[in-house]
């Protein structure tokens, strides 16, 4: 099954925004303290950078389904468009588990990940040419595991990191229980913008709902340093994580702004945030918090990287996601070539996905006139249906679409059709 989706995924035919996807890959160890999974990580570059500035992770959680929908979080359009915008490169890390295995053998660094995480960074650095991946600074986005991980990660290189997302999920509670060994925690760990993301109606899943409680207790414990960290309880969701990306993505761009050096300086270092950075945000019934979620949150301030990232923050609480009023920018590199021994025309083009709303379908016109959509009805497992549809761990379903329409029986003209693209943003809106 591993050999027959990477096939699936690494496929040529299909269609990438502007970028390339490497790959690396290590057995399992039978070594004391290295990684006992086989593992896989596929990172994309885009196009034309000299020199990246960042590793943007997505790191899946535990079970079989996640490390699955890892495999194609390197292929994520919308994560990719942030990536460019920072000339950052985006990974998607696997940890191939089986589904009875011990998760905390890899989402516990300490137990072998770390080492395969840093280990993989260099690699990527040969292949590609950018030897500055082995001390360029991350934005860790984490769910479930992920997130476990990621707080892990944040105790072993607080000085790399330039922001944390959690969904659902952290090691806090596993530290303080003394179910794992109790990490080091210097005043750096203190330092780094975070933000806890769950479902609300996690709170009712015994499963998964204790660890909530323990998410909360870290984000309490961190703000009671002065930690910028901030708490966004979905409303919407369970343990999936529906449309978080729409408030994850911008701000994890404001916690970019704010952190990487400017371009031509030393990409390692990252600016420590002024003490007046952000924007203190009250958790209050009636404003900032909706009255349902109040009583799920302590303390009783968020730290949020500006004053006007509160309404998105406000808006995300009330309806689980994030509205838009701005068109997606339009296709590029638009082709057409009839297909041999037929009267079909194949029409291929690339695009950016939306920093804001991301890709949810694409419309085909001929002088003017709609000939077509793709996909002609977008869906998506979790959240607003979308070009790429969505997994429950925001990761691309595969097979991935491609970016191509066959016009079949395409009319004979004397004078030449002018074909064109527009993009469909996930609120509708479309590019001009």
């Amino acid at each position: 099954m591993r050999i027959v989706l990477l096939l699936i995924l690494l496929c040529p035919v299909l269609a990438r925004a502007s970028g390339k996807v490497l790959t690396v890959e290590y057995p399992p160890s039978t070594q004391p303290g290295e990684l006992i999974f086989p593992v896989t990580y596929r990172l994309w570059i885009p196009d034309g950078v000299k020199q990246l500035r960042a590793v943007i992770v997505h790191q899946h959680g535990c079970g079989v389904g996640s490390w699955k929908g890892g495999l194609t979080a390197a292929d994520d359009f919308h994560w990719q468009a942030l990536a460019k915008k920072w000339d950052a490169a985006l990974l998607g890390p696997s940890y191939q588990m089986g589904e009875k295995d011990n998760c905390r053998m890899w989402c516990d660094p300490r137990n072998g990940s770390e080492k395969t995480f840093l280990r993989a960074l260099s690699e990527f650095g040969k292949q590609s040419g950018h030897p500055e991946l082995d001390k360029a600074p991350w934005v860790l986005w984490g769910h479930s595991g992920g997130g476990f991980w990621s707080s892990l990660m944040l105790t072993l290189h607080p000085d790399r990191i330039a922001a944390i997302w959690f969904r659902s999920g952290s090691a806090f509670g596993a530290w303080t229980k003394g179910e794992i060994p109790t990490p080091s925690l210097t005043d750096a760990v203190y330092q780094v913008p975070l933000m806890f993301n769950g479902g609300v109606k996690e709170e009712q899943d015994p499963k998964h709902g204790p660890a909530r409680v323990t998410d909360r207790a870290m984000f309490k414990a961190w703000r009671e340093h002065g930690s910028p960290a901030g708490m966004a309880p979905d409303p919407r969701t369970g343990h999936e994580t529906g449309d978080s990306r729409y408030l994850a993505i911008p701000w994890i761009d404001a916690c970019l702004a704010m952190r990487l050096p400017e371009k031509g300086d030393n990409a390692s270092v990252l600016k420590p945030l002024k003490k007046d950075a952000g924007f203190i945000a009250a958790h209050k019934k009636g404003g900032a918090f909706p009255a349902k979620l109040i009583e799920l949150v302590e303390p009783a301030s968020s730290w949020l990287p500006s004053a006007s990232f509160i309404g998105p923050w406000e808006e995300y609480m009330a309806t689980g996601a994030v509205s838009d009023t701005t068109p997606p920018p339009a296709p590029m590199d638009v082709k057409v070539k009839l297909i041999e021994d037929t009267r079909d025309n194949e029409i291929t083009w690339d695009a950016d996905a939306d920093l804001e709303s991301g890709l949810q379908q694409f419309i085909i016109e001929r002088d003017g006139v709609e000939i077509g959509r793709v996909p002609e009805k977008p869906a998506s497992k979790s959240g607003r249906p979308l070009f790429q549809p969505m997994s429950g761990g925001d990761t691309p379903n595969p097979p991935l679409p491609q970016m191509r329409f066959v016009e079949e029986n395409a009319p004979v003209n004397i004078k030449a059709p002018v074909y064109r693209v527009r993009s469909v943003n996930s609120v509708g809106l479309v590019s001009k």
